[in-house]
């Protein structure tokens, strides 16, 4: 006798594959906004994507996010280097009931393509778009590639929201049926000019900008001052703000970085505390367990942004030893019978010998 279970909070009871039903007040109908917005901490997260044509690549890199995060950043091809695409990543990750955070960079496509893919990911169940200007080809691997930057963020922004709230293409012509989108946007307090980054922050907020994750955080005093700023100019609440963090791997590592990766800014202290553990990678780890604790006592932050490039597996640790979801449980894709099913069919196809006598029926059949 089979049991019924109760379909977990934030899941549509007709399929893990389909959107939740509206709120008020919501623009998407995804669990990260639904999270933001009654107040609890939020944890998301980025997908390595592979460079790959298997979809099982996939599934494996967000397994192991599995009950920990609100969210999964489907990267659109960071640092102009070429993966597997934002948009054939959530479309993958929508089918199995995930969270995607669909990246659109602007270097890439015009405001033709951007728009069908808007339309394409929202379709596809997508609840949540990051808009990003998107790194100089000369940064990746094929700095010979021709840059488009026909929009940037900010006119992403204001793009999607007319598409969601006007119900309209840029060009004027009508949607048929709008999509239901929470936007999103990447934030950096820790590049000059700072004093412009809070009022930076206040043009993406005007543009569409729901929420924000900034870039990787190592200087608290740094992001605190910013946090102040921007709670005067009232942003807080207008905007849910995620904090970047992740693993450092080593003060080499570290060095590497700060001297090579523009934006990202080392203290001394965090390449000192490294270079005096025995095991450099277990305390890169640790300093982000600790930046953790002191940023979710700001007042104003929404949550935390977990980037553990080729570290993934430190995620669910570092989630848990830092205590931030304070006993809640995220979404997590539960094994189902049917799943049972259609695997142990797809093994027998592909692994049953095809004996003689099916051969000969089937050169008979022709």
């Amino acid at each position: 006798m089979s049991v019924v279970r109760p379909p977990q909070r934030d899941e549509n009871p007709a399929g893990i594959d389909l959107p939740l039903e509206p709120l008020p007040g919501h623009t998407s109908r995804g669990r990260l906004e639904r999270v933001l917005r009654r107040g609890e901490f939020a944890v998301t997260t980025e997908l390595n994507p592979p460079d790959s044509a298997d979809p099982e690549d996939v599934y494996n890199r967000a397994a192991i996010f599995d009950g920990w995060v609100d969210g999964i950043n489907a990267v659109d091809a960071s640092g102009a280097n070429c993966h597997m695409s934002s948009v054939g990543i959530c479309a993958l990750l929508t089918r199995m009931g995930y969270a995607p955070i669909m990246q659109i960079a602007c270097r890439d496509k015009n405001r033709i393509a951007i728009q069908g893919d808007v339309l394409g990911g929202a379709a596809m169940g997508v609840a949540n778009i990051l808009c990003l200007t998107g790194d100089g080809v000369q940064a990746g691997d094929q700095p010979g590639a021709k840059p488009v930057f026909d929009l940037d963020c900010m006119s992403l922004l204001e793009t999607v929201r007319v598409m969601r709230d006007n119900g309209k293409f840029l060009s004027g012509r009508k949607l048929t049926t709008p999509p239901q989108l929470f936007l999103g946007a990447a934030i950096n307090p820790f590049a000059p000019p700072y004093d412009f980054r809070p009022l930076r922050l206040g043009k993406k907020i005007a543009a569409g900008a729901q929420f924000v994750q900034s870039q990787y955080c190592f200087d608290v005093p740094m992001f605190r001052t910013y946090m102040e700023r921007v709670r005067d100019l009232g942003y807080t609440e207008k905007c849910f703000i995620l904090c970047g963090v992740g693993p450092l791997a080593s003060a080499k590592t570290a060095k590497w970085i700060r001297s090579n990766v523009p934006g990202i800014h080392i203290p001394d202290a965090v390449i000192k505390r490294l270079e005096g553990a025995q095991d450099q990678k277990q305390e890169g780890k640790r300093i982000c367990i600790d930046i953790i604790n002191e940023v979710k006592e700001i007042a104003g932050v929404s949550g935390v942004h977990v980037m553990a490039y080729r570290q993934e597996e430190y995620v669910a640790e570092i989630v848990d030893e830092s205590g931030v979801l304070k006993g809640r449980k995220p979404w997590k894709r539960e094994i189902r019978a049917d799943d049972v099913l259609v695997a142990e069919r797809l093994d027998r196809i592909l692994h049953d010998n095809i004996t003689e006598t099916q051969v000969d029926m089937v050169k008979e059949a022709h």
